[in-house]
């Protein structure tokens, strides 16, 4: 009975992918570096659906929920968190998949990992930590790069995931900064080709700005990224009485609005036109050069705002203070990096240096976790009752 259920559903995905765009990248496609044995009889997911599962229930997930977006350190409960921001991702960019025919559990396995290697307090906190990087002569830190490290060499204590090289790849060209008009996939790109690309990114600082993602669900995960936060940001900054609706430059709000939930709405529906039954995807000129203008104020007015800027600038010494710190426990065996940390694999303590072990965990911290850490290095305890207390 079971067997006949199972080969049923099975029958009916197929089914289902029968009637996918030419483009889109079926789930008979699913590439992994590690071949696995299927122990469980009932097995009715696709390969892409496994990978959405395994990113959901692994332990850097869980850590989205305390890593900031975009605004730090603020007493707001409704400032968007690297969480949520996921969660806008992966549903806007189903959206859109759904309408162009494509794979959704493939596009949704790369939203809900795409962010996975950001670290505390958001791209502030990734200059800082790339600064270091750059300094100790370990390359260059870059967010996606670091995603695809947790997923394939950090999680499950060093041994990775297993995740598909499709879902790996759209992780790794995600680049939400990038803004195109047109997006097109590399669809000639081997899993060989991924890891050259992966190896680059990493050594190479701008290398990463000029790979392309192998499936057309890649490409509509990148755009989704800044179609998320764009408004979203927008929305915050208001919040946060860093700027004014009224701000908006109106030749940008005649053609997206002046709001997150229009702004999306238009985005969505201009790219879903003029990217049906195409096999890359493409705004029309009206709403690209909008949504350029729209990036360009966002830089200005909230990303790069001095207010925002010289609260943040005191980051800089937070991170190079408690590398230092933890690079002294390391050389000394002692502190929680050293006791809990290199509980990893002996694969991992073996061919990482100190100075990535420290940015791997680093990366991997929370905001609330990273200001622990630094006041545990830097702040004196208070005594109990007693001195032995």
């Amino acid at each position: 009975m079971m067997h006949e259920i199972e080969n049923e559903i099975l029958l009916n995905s197929d089914m289902i992918e029968s009637y996918l765009s030419p483009y889109a990248c079926r789930s008979n496609q699913a590439y992994r570096f590690k071949r696995e044995s299927r122990k469980k009889e009932f097995n009715i997911r696709s390969e892409f659906s496994r990978d959405a599962d395994r990113i959901l229930h692994s332990t850097a997930y869980t850590r989205y929920m305390d890593k900031t977006q975009v605004f730090s350190l603020f007493n707001n409960d409704l400032i968007t968190h690297r969480g949520l921001h996921v969660q806008f991702v992966s549903k806007i960019a189903r959206t859109i998949g759904r309408a162009l025919k494509l794979n959704e559990d493939l596009i949704e396995a790369i939203a809900l990992g795409h962010d996975l290697g950001h670290v505390p307090f958001g791209h502030t906190g990734e200059r800082y930590l790339s600064n270091i990087c750059e300094n100790k002569g370990i390359g260059y830190f870059h967010h996606n790069v670091q995603s695809v490290r947790v997923l394939s060499e950090l999680e499950k204590h060093g041994k990775g995931l297993n995740i598909t090289v499709q879902v790996l790849d759209g992780i790794l060209c995600h680049n939400g900064e990038i803004l195109s008009r047109r997006y097109v996939p590399n669809f000639e790109k081997t899993p060989e080709d991924f890891l050259a690309e992966y190896e680059c990114s990493s050594r190479d600082k701008d290398f990463d700005k000029t790979i392309r993602p192998m499936t057309l669900e890649g490409c509509v995960v990148r755009i989704s990224d800044i179609i998320a936060y764009i408004g979203r940001d927008i929305e915050d900054a208001i919040k946060v009485k860093l700027m004014e609706r009224k701000e908006l430059p109106t030749g940008v709000t005649s053609v997206l609005g002046d709001n997150n939930s229009t702004i999306i709405d238009i985005l969505v529906e201009d790219l879903i036109i003029h990217s049906y039954d195409k096999s890359y995807l493409e705004f029309s000129s009206e709403k690209y050069v909008a949504l350029k203008k729209l990036l360009e104020f966002n830089y200005k007015h909230i990303y790069s705002n001095p207010k925002k800027e010289d609260r943040e600038e005191k980051y800089r010494g937070l991170f190079v203070n408690l590398y230092e710190s933890l690079k002294n426990d390391l050389e000394n065996k002692r502190g929680r990096i050293y006791n809990y940390y290199l509980e990893m694999n002996k694969n991992y303590t073996k061919s990482n240096s100190f100075d990535k072990i420290i940015v791997d965990f680093v990366a991997g911290m929370t905001d609330k976790y990273f200001i622990n850490q630094y006041k545990e290095a830097f702040l004196p305890k208070m005594f109990n009752l007693t001195v032995d207390e």
